[in-house]
């Protein structure tokens, strides 16, 4: 059954294979939502404080 399975898919031209291919494809290089809005302050007031403690 399996063997029918995969020559009905290549004859189509899916095959299992070329599915995840294209899913790990879409994963690795799908579109990330960015926050723009963040980026509209300068860079400094985005930056943590750095609180370093006080040498004597």
């Amino acid at each position: 059954m399996k063997f029918i399975q995969k020559w009905f898919e290549q004859i189509a031209g899916v095959s299992q294979e070329e599915r995840q291919r294209w899913a790990l494809a879409r994963q690795i290089y799908s579109t990330q939502h960015i926050d723009v809005m963040a980026l509209q302050r300068p860079a400094y007031w985005r930056r943590k404080a750095r609180v370093s403690g006080v040498h004597r």
